[in-house]
């Protein structure tokens, strides 16, 4: 089994994918034109909670998935959740993708770790990738995943500096181990920058389902915190966290964003000016990553790794005023320096 870190190429404009609805979810026109077994087939990927046009996590995917399908002139398929699913339904989905061919197959989240494993053993000249968790092991299995709580140190580090009320505020999508590592480098970031900052943490709910596709409650818990004095959240929340965006432009405060550089995203264009950043994760680079693997004959397989150094992690620069503040910039570059060469350790954990 090959461990990989990744620091490969990534592809570079994307093109543009018709989609229509099956009955397993949503997935590519692609998916249904061809029949089973096809060589020129590539690389699928199947959404977590949210689904496709959540401006953050999985819409990161779905450009992995453009880029790939541009750059290897290959068929690609994506499929959507269903409301309420179980581990095999997501299993069917993975299982239906691979039976057609598609090479490689990625469920796009942790809640696909058993499906991932359970279909990568029905299929072992298939490659499977999971995004976000490294518990699924197989000769065949790629586990993508990233040092969150790298990038969201630096992004304390920018609340910290942005803050004129000495409150920030964190929503997580989710109480767990994944957006622990998300609150656990905020904090930090925040501590080692500027002394007597409070951190307010709100978590959205224990189901996946509501936590990260709730617009309606990252609203609620972001409200919460601007009047309890925050004047910067940053969320962990995928779709609801276009909720916390929407409530900290409403009260002209900073909101900080996540996975994709929520700044440059259409739907959230109205609120922009108020994003001051992203805490991006490049997932499109993880999934065309893979995919050139496959189609090199080399696949990745183990726990592939993302991290700063690996430029895999990283703060969205495309507002202007953020880019533009030379004392936020300076701070940045050396909180990354000390981060990349260990001289600043970030935990995983939140620290009590």
């Amino acid at each position: 089994m090959r461990r990989v870190s990744r620091t490969a190429v990534a592809g570079t404009a994307t093109a543009s994918l018709a989609l229509a609805l099956s009955a397993c979810g949503g997935t590519s026109s692609d998916a249904q034109s061809s029949s089973d077994g096809g060589k020129d087939k590539g690389l699928a990927i199947a959404y977590d909670v949210g689904g496709k046009g959540d401006q953050s996590f999985n819409d990161a995917a779905y450009d992995g998935l453009r880029q790939a399908k541009k750059k290897f002139g290959y068929e690609v398929a994506d499929q959507e959740p269903k409301d309420g699913e179980s581990d095999d339904d997501k299993t069917q989905r993975l299982v239906q993708l691979a039976k057609m061919g598609y090479n490689p197959v990625v469920g796009i989240g942790y809640a696909y770790a058993p499906a991932v494993k359970e279909a990568a053993a029905k299929y072992p000249k298939t490659t499977f990738g999971i995004v976000d968790d490294a518990t699924a092991k197989g000769d065949n299995i790629a586990d993508l995943v990233f040092q969150e709580n790298e990038v969201s140190y630096l992004a304390g580090v920018t609340a910290a500096l942005k803050t004129k009320s000495d409150t920030v505020g964190f929503v997580g999508g989710v109480d767990n181990a994944l957006i622990n590592k998300f609150q656990a480098g905020f904090e930090k970031g925040v501590k080692d920058t500027k002394k007597g900052v409070k951190v307010e943490v709100q978590y959205l709910d224990e189901d996946p389902a509501k936590g990260f596709a709730s617009p309606d409650l990252g609203k609620a818990a972001a409200e919460k915190q601007l009047e309890d004095g925050a004047d910067v959240v940053y969320h962990a929340a995928g779709l609801s966290g276009q909720g916390v965006i929407e409530a900290a432009a409403a009260e002209k405060a900073y909101a900080i964003g996540v996975d994709s550089d929520q700044y440059a995203q259409a739907p959230l264009k109205k609120y922009k000016k108020y994003i001051i950043t992203s805490a991006t994760k490049d997932v499109a680079k993880a999934i065309l990553n893979l995919a050139e693997s496959v189609q090199d004959g080399k696949p990745e397989t183990g726990v592939v790794t993302g991290d700063l150094k690996s430029g895999e992690v990283s703060l969205a620069d495309s507002n202007p005023e953020f880019k533009s503040d030379s004392k936020l910039q300076a701070a940045l570059k050396k909180a990354e320096q000390g981060i990349v060469d260990g001289s600043v350790k970030v935990p995983v954990k939140p620290q009590k």
